[in-house]
């Protein structure tokens, strides 16, 4: 048994990954502001705090922890905080980090953005967009940390209960006969399944490892099969368009960042096929 602390652990796959967890008999701790509730009832310990203030994180210092998430870190300021808090109580960070850090290009590789070698800026999760947050925030625990760091890198992730409801947009705009909008509706597109998601995470615990590592489902997808998945479901015919400002897809642009999972199957993880759960999640939300 590991005593494992879980930032943002209270939804989506970050709730699957406390799910886990419990399941296979680990002491599990949620770090969170407070703001959503979870069903776990006496199964978790819970901590309430703001993960950008360094003093809101000083009672997680007089405990030992074998393995912490970190899945709200968006920024380098919350990293040093993190390294400043667990300088000698933590056996294995796993940062949860993005596709976002790379710029465009085709199977890209863990050596494709270097954050070894990233002059970092210190900031908070305001002073830069997502990208260069997350860039910022992997370069500094790379850098500077002195424990053990995993940064698994995420394309969108999607599921039965994804709040940003990205699938969703679509489903309901071809449901209710709105068009989609896209520059690119046959390229490529690479996912992940939060199911998948908090499996990788689980299982990153349990290996030999450090430094960043692609996770995405084999194979890629594109617009154009996402929406025939969901005409199918729907019975509904839809209305697409391209270079319009209007009604555009939360997943345009998508194409031209593509993930190469290759080092994540090589150390033994075995990934799903995006089609088959992409159209048995599509059949589950129409």
């Amino acid at each position: 048994m590991k005593n494992v602390l879980v930032f943002g652990g209270t939804r989506f796959f970050g709730k699957r990954l406390v799910e886990l967890l419990i399941q296979n008999g680990h002491n599990v701790t949620i770090a969170t502001r407070g703001q959503s509730n979870d069903e776990f009832g006496k199964k978790v310990n819970r901590i309430i705090l703001d993960r950008e203030k360094a003093e809101s994180l000083n009672d997680l210092k007089n405990t030992y922890w074998d393995i912490v998430y970190d899945n709200i870190c968006y920024s380098s300021k919350a990293a040093k905080i993190a390294c400043e808090t667990f300088q000698e109580n933590v056996g294995k960070y796993i940062f949860t980090s993005t596709l976002s850090v790379y710029d465009e290009g085709d199977l890209l590789e863990e050596t494709d953005f270097n954050p070894y070698t990233y002059n970092y800026r210190i900031g908070d999760r305001y002073d830069f967009d997502y990208k260069e947050g997350k860039r910022n925030a992997e370069a500094y625990f790379f850098q500077e940390a002195s424990f053990q760091v995993i940064a698994p890198r995420f394309p969108i992730v999607l599921g039965e209960d994804d709040y940003t409801q990205r699938l969703v947009f679509h489903i309901n705009h071809i449901k209710n006969l709105k068009p989609i909008s896209a520059d690119d509706f046959i390229g490529g597109m690479c996912f992940i399944s939060a199911k998948e998601s908090a499996e990788f995470l689980y299982w990153l615990m349990e290996i030999d490892f450090e430094g960043p590592i692609n996770a995405c489902s084999n194979g890629f997808i594109s617009l154009n099969e996402i929406v025939a998945f969901i005409e199918i479901n729907s019975r509904t015919n839809a209305k697409t368009s391209r270079n319009t400002l209007e009604n555009v897809s939360p997943f345009n642009g998508m194409p031209n960042y593509k993930l190469s999972n290759k080092k994540a199957r090589e150390l033994g993880f075995q990934f799903e096929n995006v089609n088959v759960w992409m159209e048995e999640l599509i059949e589950f939300l129409t």
